[in-house]
């Protein structure tokens, strides 16, 4: 008989005072990880159903759900079609000796020991972010690494190298290559109408380590901070890290709702993906920019603002950037090189007023210290001679085809199953399905035909009001893209007659 684990412990860690900063699907996720970590669950164990749980806690189903899909995804977890909710295990440490007598004696045998602090264990629950190593459809946020010329990036590196000598291989600046920062600012002042001089860019490994430094030097612990409602999760764990109080504000087809954001008790902050929402696909309308700009300047509150992929709009002209109609320097603008160029380049970038700068390089000393000169200066020169403006150009021809055969083939193969959003820009769709259950059916179909389906409803903070996917075009050509979904359309057709 399997070993079902006494609720009031799950019940007790869900209300602990320590955690009460931390969404209830991760506050059930940690539960369970302590409960293997202290030796109370063990591999093959069965975890009470989703809707059993909901009713025992008294939480949302769609809050188990989340949890028990975080759970799946870092491996504490088997999901069997019909069967339920197991202990991976690949989850229960691996002891020896001593450790292993006492593991074998019983749960009060085993001795509590707290590895990590609480900030620590929420990190690491939260399941930090982690870049899909596997280019497979429909992996998200993907470019066509295929396509870019790396011939001509050799050639500039080796002339870079041959030019600088030992320069190239030394410490860098923390802010970045002075030549680099000046060709970012020159580029997204002409392509984003971002008002800034080169003295205000600060070039990092990423946008990822951009939101890191906005959260731990301008917000304090459980200062409230606003966010779009779903979100970008890399965005929701660097704030939740830092133990900000996550204020939720929900998104339509105009963007954050401003007038629902204004309602709310102040917040020190707020991030947004305007330009092209993270997951939706809607573009901020200038007058919730400007209704966004009004309630910054009078709650002296800060505006991050996540451009992270604007190279790629497909559909009318681009909007400018949310940065170049702030008069009071409320903004800070965030990109990277990730998505336009290639993910392993490892260089983002923030845009922050004068006074910051010093504080945020004196900050990112205490993270890695600098990019690796050496790229910086690669990529200053790749700007320069115009093969940067001309790949973006080639790409974003590539990608609106991509886009559109996606949506051409989803209409014809999955029609009446589920449905798409057609985005406006970006490397990814966002596909609707009916509830959680359709949801997880299609990821486990899918995961069986070796195909990635991003969950969307986990991108909400609380109740998801979507469920479905988000499905990643532009690393696809229109074949690999038409062939992926007949193969979901024919494992969805067998399914059904089962």
């Amino acid at each position: 008989m399997k070993n079902r684990p006494d609720l009031s412990s799950l019940e007790f860690k869900l209300h602990a005072e320590e955690l009460a900063h931390l969404s209830v699907p991760l506050r059930i996720a940690m539960a369970v990880k302590h409960w293997v970590a202290k030796g109370l669950l063990r591999a093959d164990d069965q975890l009470p159903s989703s809707r059993q749980l909901a009713l025992r806690l008294k939480v949302a189903r769609e809050s188990v759900e989340i949890a028990y899909s975080q759970l799946e995804a870092e491996g504490y977890l088997l999901r069997r079609m019909g069967s339920g909710s197991f202990i991976s295990a690949t989850a229960i440490p691996q002891l020896s000796g001593a450790s292993a007598v006492r593991r074998r004696s019983g749960p009060l045998a085993v001795t509590p020991v707290q590895v990590l602090s609480h900030r620590g264990e929420a990190i690491h629950s939260g399941g930090g972010v982690v870049d899909q190593p596997v280019v497979r459809p429909f992996v998200a946020g993907v470019p066509d690494l295929r396509s870019f010329p790396v011939d001509i990036w050799k050639k500039i590196y080796s002339q870079v190298l041959r030019e600088t000598g030992s320069r190239a291989l030394q410490a860098g600046d923390p802010a970045g290559e002075a030549q680099l920062r000046r060709n970012i600012a020159h580029h997204i002042a002409l392509q984003r109408g971002v008002h800034c001089s080169e003295a205000q860019v600060i070039v990092l490994t990423s946008s990822q380590q951009a939101l890191a430094l906005t959260a731990t030097m301008l917000f304090d612990e459980g200062d409230a901070f606003a966010i779009e409602n779903p979100c970008y999760h890399g965005a929701r764990r660097a704030y939740e890290a830092n133990g900000l109080k996550l204020v939720p504000v929900p998104v339509d087809d105009n963007g954050l709702r401003t007038e629902i954001l204004t309602q709310l008790a102040p917040a020190r902050g707020v991030y947004i993906t305007p330009s092209h929402q993270y997951p939706t696909g809607s573009t901020l309308s200038l007058e919730r920019r400007q209704a966004l700009l009004a309630w910054a300047y009078e709650n002296s509150a800060w505006i991050i603002e996540d451009d992270y992929d604007s190279e790629f709009h497909y559909d009318g002209h681009p909007t400018s950037s949310v940065q170049g109609l702030d008069p009071h320097e409320r903004t800070i603008y965030v990109g990277t090189f990730s998505k336009s160029m290639f993910p392993s380049l490892r260089i983002g970038y923030m845009v922050v007023p004068l006074k910051l700068v010093q504080p945020m390089a004196t900050a990112r000393t205490l993270m890695d210290g600098h990019c690796s000169v050496i790229h910086q200066l690669t990529l200053s020169r790749f700007i320069e001679d115009g093969h940067f403006s001309k790949h973006v150009r080639k790409m974003r021809s590539v990608y609106r085809a991509r886009r559109d055969a996606f949506v051409f083939e989803f209409a014809k193969h999955l029609e009446g199953t589920a449905t798409v959003t057609v985005p406006k820009g970006g490397l990814q769709a966002a596909c609707q399905v009916a509830d959680s259950r359709s949801e997880q059916a299609w990821i486990n179909m899918a995961r069986d035909q070796d195909i990635d389906l991003p969950r969307l409803s986990r991108l909400y903070i609380g109740t998801p009001q979507q469920f479905g996917w988000l499905a990643g075009f532009a690393a696809y050509t229109p074949d690999e893209i038409r062939l992926a979904l007949i193969k979901l359309k024919e494992t969805w057709r067998q399914q059904r007659r089962r």
